[in-house]
């Protein structure tokens, strides 16, 4: 039931969970969930160390008053294991009923971790190590402890029954899966993400981009006519949206379209159409100090690239469908006609090159500080990565993950 005022609804019909609320501020959401929906009395926040700083933490606090029992300010980027264990640990002492995450990115893969763990009593690394995707455990239990999550970028884990946590004995960013995990209730308030900073917002942005970018170029066969028409729903809300935010920083209607467009890819992944390159690279980059949405920014133009030099006819043409919806956009054309493109000349990678470029986002490792002495090692980590075999030219031998990498280091001897 919906609080006065507010947009209350399914994100994936007739699927019974996330649901979405958009339309009031996220202190009177969350408190109202909090009591009439969840009928919740043990809250558990875990808030990220800069908006714990604000006043946007102040007034949640204020608005659910003493049914919070802990507060956890900060996830390390990447979820390291060690501390989705000790929030583990302090949830089960505080015997808290409900997690409300107030951040993005790490916060919400670990609040989905932290659930499915705490339905199947892991504790330890090696109890997690259990329930990663690659053991295969057989009958594992659902999540019990329900899940708000309050964003404040468009990476759009929130909406995945997947997460990715990274052990630190090997600095392997390891892939979680299970239907019962996500949040229960998203909570987009355009206002809260005025305060995210700007190379947060568009990276991410790009990273919402990027699912909707290789589920259009996906020649697995799931996609089908019905995910492209989601993945080019948010392609369209998100591109143009991006731009009108990078020049207009407090326009509320431009940032609810982009939260909106990343509800359209993310219903669209949910039939099941896997990633590709950009997201499998960007996995293992994520350990070595690489932003959610920076690995995207950096990885997308680069696979593009690529898939279009090795792929077959249908790769070709699947790129096209990108293309021509990023055309067909005004706000998107004139940019890229100010960047010398012609549409009849440039490929998928040009294309978003020159959006994330527009958006002042990084376009080499450099730029991210990952030297050449790091490609061997994340070229070997990235092969153990769920989605490098569904890149629609798979990669599945070091040297094709190595020249996808030498056409971003950005160092004198190659090529960003």
């Amino acid at each position: 039931m919906a609080a006065e005022g507010e947009v209350y609804r399914l994100a994936f019909p007739p699927k019974t969970k996330p649901h979405i609320s958009t339309g009031i501020a996220f202190p009177a959401a969350t408190a109202y969930h909090v009591a009439n929906t969840f009928h919740a009395s043990k809250v558990y926040v875990i808030v990220s160390s800069s908006i714990s700083k604000t006043d946007n933490f102040t007034v949640l606090q204020k608005a659910l008053g003493d049914k919070i029992v802990g507060v956890r300010k900060g996830i390390k980027p990447h979820t390291p294991w060690d501390d989705v264990l000790d929030i583990i640990k302090d949830l089960k002492e505080k015997q808290a009923d409900l997690i409300v995450t107030l951040g993005a990115g790490s916060l919400t893969d670990g609040a989905k971790v932290i659930s499915f763990a705490l339905a199947n009593n892991a504790t330890r690394e090696d109890d997690l190590e259990r329930l990663t995707a690659v053991a295969k455990t057989p009958d594992l239990k659902p999540c019990e402890t329900p899940v708000i999550n309050i964003p404040t970028s468009l990476s759009g884990g929130e909406f995945s029954p997947f997460a990715g946590a990274t052990d630190k004995r090997t600095n392997h960013k390891k892939s979680f899966a299970h239907p019962s995990m996500g949040a229960d209730l998203i909570i987009l308030d355009p206002a809260l993400s005025i305060s995210t900073p700007a190379r947060i917002w568009l990276s991410t942005g790009i990273r919402a981009v990027d699912h909707c970018v290789e589920g259009l170029c996906s020649t697995h066969p799931k996609a089908s006519a019905e995910t492209d028409r989601g993945f080019a729903a948010g392609l369209k809300l998100l591109v143009p949206n991006l731009l009108i935010t990078k020049e207009n920083w407090d326009d509320e209607e431009a940032r609810l379209n982009e939260f909106l467009g990343v509800v359209e890819a993310m219903g669209a992944i949910g039939h099941g159409v896997p990633m590709g390159g950009s997201h499998g690279i960007g996995h293992q980059l994520g350990p070595l100090g690489v932003g959610h949405g920076e690995t995207s920014c950096i990885m997308l133009p680069a696979i593009l690239k690529y898939n279009y030099k090795y792929g077959d006819e249908r790769v070709k043409q699947n790129q096209r469908k990108v293309l021509d919806i990023l055309w067909a956009e005004p706000a998107v054309e004139k940019v890229l006609t100010a960047r010398g493109l012609s549409k009849e000349t440039a490929d998928g990678g040009d294309v978003l090159d020159a959006v994330i470029t527009e958006l002042g986002m990084p376009r080499s490792l450099k730029d991210v500080g990952v030297g050449r002495d790091a490609l061997d090692a994340l070229a070997e980590n990235c092969l153990k990565d769920r989605c490098l075999p569904t890149n629609p030219v798979p990669l599945t031998e070091k040297k094709q993950v190595l020249e996808v990498l030498e056409m971003v280091v950005g160092d004198d001897k190659g090529s960003s």
